[in-house]
């Protein structure tokens, strides 16, 4: 029988890892949630039953034009619980793709995300099914609701998805327009568990891995649960992330591995507990979004320890690279044993470096005529001697991340465009550059994505909720600084003539129809917006120079 934590090559479903740990161990704990432990075997149990019953859901529904050639799907509007980990194992069980959903979003909000997936099945809390209620009469393809898993329990799935079929559809976007679902399918999320797998100890079997990162979130579910299934380890449930209570919880249950936001970092900083409560781990990353060098600096005090930093987006299942690879020599990538990497090395990772490429994703930096700056760790001759010219230059000039791999999706919702292209490149639309070193240093957005604690917000949606209040003319919104979260939203707004609208007025009409991290923490009422003279409105200029009524 193959322990967990060793790499399984005839894996072609995540949920193929569940059922091997229950094999090896059916005793040992699989996820911890407040006082309750559940165990492999309970999990892997759970996870049949409800496989079962969404089977049989699955075979009634009625497939919605255009989507025929895909599974059909299951939304997910759920906590960190281990209800989550059920519904979402069992999905993939029964053969069917995964729509995980935010489960504080508004009745609005949910509407384009099920509508657009034509999710057939909705598994989510009391609150979601109440807001659900609201635009029932919208959502042709859902066929049924379940707030209680225990409605869904059936006999054996007949399964047998896997490889390239789609297992998750995780919303996404880039600079515009509303979210757009990405396609991950079975291999690419196995893939990256593989990939990662190859860097010395990151993740091993005995390993307790914090999951407070929510599981919607491409970074939570495949990087957290995914990995504690692959890894075979435990998992530790956080609902709702508070500095305090969170590291209790580390302390009280020896979390050895944390999967953290900078959020999350920047509240355990300024806690005195910070310190004792990471005495047992050994190992904690960073990523969806740069990790202020302040805040590295006070964990290290703390701890002394070091964060490591990751690169990847949800288009790629996630990772792409770490500053992991940074502390490691090329000839020591071979699979290693876990190790107490929070004090490897002496300096730690380079301030705002992502690190290096992981093991089977080629990475290029791109010039905006197509050509090479820099591929896999090589600067393309025909511009080092231009490069050189520049002493202060901190590297190569910065060219937009292009990559390659078994991780990346299949495109976007339903027919797969702006994927891969035929030789399977993918241009990221971040941009960066390489220092000597060939560590990797984001530099900027090619759009205007705004992220806040690492989840995306899309400016256009924004701005069309605010443009949709009463008194309101015109509005435009940007990311802007903020030391917790690394961005927050600032919106600048035009009000109608006559209007008395006040900044607390907004902000209720905007908390009634988005989600507390897309609504506005700033606002700034102007008397006109710069335009080009085909009308857009000019950022750039609103980034530079202050705008008064």
């Amino acid at each position: 029988m193959q322990q967990p934590g060793a790499v399984d090559e005839t894996a072609h479903n995540l949920t193929d890892y569940v059922r091997r740990a229950a094999r090896a161990g059916a005793d040992r704990p699989a996820l911890v949630w407040r006082d309750e432990i559940v165990t492999w075997g309970q999990l892997d149990a759970r996870v049949d039953a409800v496989a079962g019953g969404l089977a049989s859901l699955a075979g009634a529904a009625v497939t919605a034009p255009g989507t025929g050639a895909h599974p059909a799907r299951v939304a997910i509007a759920l906590p960190n619980t281990p209800d989550f980990a059920v519904a979402f194992f069992a999905t993939l069980r029964a053969g069917l793709a995964a729509v995980p959903v935010n489960p504080e979003y508004t009745a609005r909000e949910l509407r384009h995300v099920l509508a657009d997936s034509a999710a057939t099945a909705l598994v989510c809390t009391e609150q979601v099914g109440e807001a659900i209620g609201e635009i029932r009469g919208e959502l042709p393809a859902l066929s049924s609701v379940h707030v209680d898993l225990s409605d869904l329990d059936g006999p054996p799935a007949a399964g047998g998805a896997g490889g390239d079929d789609l297992a998750v559809l995780l919303y996404t976007s880039g600079t515009e327009g509303s979210p757009k679902g990405a396609m991950l399918s079975h291999r690419a999320l196995i893939a990256n568990h593989v990939q990662v797998a190859r860097v010395p100890s990151v993740v091993g079997p005995d390993d307790v891995l914090l999951l407070a990162v929510p599981l919607f979130h491409a970074y939570g579910l495949n990087s957290g649960l995914g990995a504690v299934a692959f890894h075979g380890a435990r998992g530790v449930l956080v609902e709702r992330f508070e500095p305090a209570s969170t590291l209790e919880i580390i302390a009280r249950c020896g979390v050895t591995a944390v999967v953290g936001v900078p959020s999350m970092y920047v509240g355990w900083a300024a806690s005195p507990d910070l310190g004792g409560a990471f005495r047992s781990v050994r190992l904690a990353v960073c990523g969806a979004a740069p990790l202020g060098p302040a805040t590295a600096a006070r964990f290290s005090e703390a701890t002394g320890g070091q964060v490591f930093v990751g690169y990847g987006l949800t288009e790629t299942a996630p990772v792409l690279t770490s500053t992991l690879l940074s502390a490691v020599p090329a000839g020591e990538l071979a699979s290693a044993p876990p190790g107490p990497v929070l004090t490897r090395g002496t300096s730690g990772p380079k301030t705002g470096s992502i690190g290096k490429p992981i093991p089977g994703v080629e990475l290029r930096l791109v010039a905006a005529d197509g050509s090479d700056i820099w591929r896999d760790g090589t600067v393309d001759p025909d511009t080092e001697d231009e490069l050189l010219v520049e002493l202060e230059s901190p590297g190569t000039d910065p060219g937009e991340i292009v990559v390659r791999g078994a991780n990346l999706f299949s495109g976007y919702w339903p027919d797969g465009r702006d994927g891969p292209g035929a030789e399977g490149w993918w241009a990221t639309g971040d941009v960066a550059y390489a220092d000597a070193d060939g560590d990797l240093f984001l530099v900027d957005r090619l759009g205007e994505l705004i992220l806040v604690s690492g989840f995306n917000v899309y400016p256009h949606e924004v701005e069309l909720v605010i443009q949709a209040c009463p008194g309101v003319v015109e509005a435009a919104v940007l990311g802007a600084p903020h030391p917790q979260t690394g961005q927050t939203v600032k919106a600048y707004v035009v009000r109608e003539p006559d209007s008395d609208l006040t900044v607390a007025e907004l902000r209720r009409h905007c908390e009634r129809n988005l989600a507390r991290f897309k609504c506005p923490t700033e606002v700034e009422f102007v008397s006109s917006l710069p335009h080009s003279p085909t009308g857009k409105v000019r950022k750039t200029l609103l980034r530079s120079e202050a705008i008064h009524d």
